[in-house]
């Protein structure tokens, strides 16, 4: 097997799991707490409001994406590669994978916290080998399925650079009945991986069982919050958008 389809079948393998491969991240932060220096990892209401921030930022820049983007397009694919048209409007004309880079900053919140600059390291390297090889199968597939109309605007846009001189306007307007319905459960998990690092951080350095009032906030808050939405999802049409 060549290496451009060594990768490509390496990269749909990824693709079909990355909504829980990343979960190994969470694992392995909570390992280090409890071979971390206590002395570092002790709560610092300062630091992990910035940690909590830029993973929010991450969150911001996905329901930005989603909240634009129309149903089956290139970047609203779950299980396997789909797209009825590729989006090259509104954030898409400035970068061509926002989602992975609101990954990057939802996931680099967590790593932040555990204050370390070698985590800090290898966190970066990871993501950059694991999303590299699903970019490359997503832009195969977008490639094959859209010959030039892709080959220009992948020539124009950068991958994950942004670029603001060719921007256009988003054909559709910002549905944030489309984020709720389509981001809920990323909202939750943001404030749920939080408290579980929270959780086992106290447990590392006092022995233990508790959490620190402000994430018993955001836990309560966002379980709230998922509860009420998924009923809604589910059981309503209120969240539901023509098109999206």
């Amino acid at each position: 097997m060549s290496l451009v389809h060594e990768l490509e079948k390496s990269g749909n393998w990824l693709f079909r799991r990355r909504s829980w491969l990343p979960a190994v991240i969470i694992v392995l932060a909570v390992v280090y707490l409890f071979i971390a220096n206590r002395s570092v990892i002790y709560f610092n209401l300062t630091w992990e409001l910035l940690c909590i921030l830029v993973s929010v930022l991450g969150e911001l820049l996905r329901s930005y994406t989603v909240g634009y983007v129309p149903r089956n397009t290139s970047g609203r694919n779950v299980i396997d590669q789909l797209a009825d048209e590729l989006n090259i409007t509104g954030i898409y004309s400035v970068v061509r994978h926002p989602l992975y880079i609101g990954n990057f900053l939802m996931w680099l919140g967590p790593v932040l916290f555990l204050r370390s600059v070698w985590c800090l390291m290898i966190f970066v390297l990871a993501f950059w080998l694991y999303y590299e090889r699903i970019i490359f199968a997503e832009e195969q597939y977008l490639r094959r399925k859209f010959g030039e109309a892709y080959d220009t605007w992948a020539f124009r846009v950068k991958a994950v650079i942004p670029g603001f001189r060719h921007h256009i306007k988003s054909k559709l307007p910002f549905s944030l009945k489309n984020v709720l319905k389509r981001e809920y459960n990323s909202i939750a998990n943001l404030f749920i991986v939080f408290a579980i690092l929270d959780l086992f951080r106290n447990l590392a350095v006092t022995g233990r069982v508790y959490m620190e009032p402000l994430y018993v906030t955001l836990l309560t808050a966002a379980l709230i919050f998922w509860a009420v939405i998924r009923y809604m999802v589910k059981r309503t049409k209120f969240l539901y958008v023509e098109g999206r």
